[in-house]
């Protein structure tokens, strides 16, 4: 039997992105919401970490943390 790897893929994000996170495909492409996959920062801290020192990103700037502040997409 041969070795099969399986990998779970992530369910998308379906949350409006935090008003701070910044990535550069907003200002190349003109993209309001970030790629799961492209880097990011916060714009409060111009860092890859947030006021509260865990990492910026589309999967991690959710609702769950206290500097989040939903954006005006709808």
């Amino acid at each position: 039997m041969p070795y099969e790897r399986a990998i779970d893929e992530p369910a998308p994000v379906t949350t409006p992105p935090c008003k701070h996170l910044r990535s550069k495909s907003m200002y190349v492409e003109g993209t309001q919401r970030p790629s799961e996959n492209s880097p990011c920062w916060c714009n409060q801290t111009q860092h890859v970490l947030g006021p509260d020192q865990q990492f910026a990103g589309a999967r991690t700037c959710t609702s769950g943390r206290d500097c989040y502040l939903p954006s005006m997409e709808v």
